[in-house]
């Protein structure tokens, strides 16, 4: 493995990596690391107005945008959104950018949420991580000697069990370049939630850089804040009592079993605090 690690963030949207890990992909490039977001559906349907190759094409170049923003490179693949599904064809893709990327970590949702396309990529991302040590699966991609380690990415879901952190870690000095990279997702951010999921007349978006900013805050607050707030003690343990009681914004990460065994030496290289 590379003394300066490779991050792999695959989500199923355009604008799921840098809701989700986009501090921490921010402060992985900052060290030196290179750092990959896939999105496995192009984002087509998540729009009141637009749609098909002209929204896709859009949700591309903003998704190369906020991923430059925080110094990682985009994917986006073809795939319809709100189509997904875990099939052979669709998990050759995922084996195939693990084996191109060679990450020594990868990250991806739980396979517990209200979206079909969440569910199915970390479905998909988790069939994926044996397969990509087995040369004769896509033999043309060389095979991996060993598996990336593989976390889960924080979620609110209770059921069938709740999100349990492995590692958490404070965002604070990145914050504003996450919400700088998420503010680069234009369509979704000031066009498509304000309608679908906030209630907010478009009329009432501002259309100023600062008024933007200001608003992303506003709505993207309480999320933000949510890790840090629920995982206190562990971000005591991690940063000490001083620091760990002040941590405003953090993400949090668990382990999926199926990836190799994050060992302290690997916790300490990859997530260092």
């Amino acid at each position: 493995m590379a003394e300066v690690p490779a991050l792999l963030v695959i989500g199923a949207h355009p604008d799921d990596c840098e809701i989700t890990a986009g501090g921490f992909a921010a402060l992985t490039a900052a060290r030196g690391g290179r750092v990959l977001h896939v999105a496995l559906t192009n984002g087509d349907k998540g729009h009141q107005t637009l749609g098909g190759a002209t929204l896709a094409r859009i949700r591309r170049d903003e998704a190369r945008a906020a991923a430059a923003a925080l110094g990682a490179e985009s994917i986006v693949l073809d795939n319809h959104d709100g189509e997904l599904m875990p099939t052979l064809e669709h998990r050759f893709e995922v084996i195939r950018i693990i084996r191109d990327f060679k990450p020594d970590v990868v990250l991806f949702p739980r396979p517990y949420d209200y979206h079909p396309d969440h569910r199915y990529t970390a479905q998909l991302a988790q069939d994926a991580l044996y397969m990509v040590r087995v040369q004769n699966v896509c033999p043309f991609n060389d095979r991996l000697e060993d598996d990336p380690v593989a976390m889960y990415v924080s979620d609110p879901f209770e059921k069938p069990y709740p999100f349990q952190p492995d590692v958490i870690i404070d965002i604070g000095s990145v914050y504003e370049r996450k919400l700088e990279a998420i503010g680069c997702h234009a369509s979704q951010m000031y066009e498509w939630l304000p309608f679908v999921d906030w209630g907010v007349p478009l009329s009432d978006v501002p259309s100023d850089p600062t008024g933007r900013l200001a608003f992303l805050r506003e709505h993207w607050e309480a999320r933000f804040r949510r890790d840090a707030d629920r995982f206190r003690s562990q971000l005591i343990s991690s940063y000490g009592a001083e620091r760990g009681r002040k941590i405003a914004y953090a993400e949090a990460f668990e382990v999926c079993e199926l990836g190799t065994e994050l060992t302290p030496e690997a916790r300490q290289r990859l997530f260092p605090v």
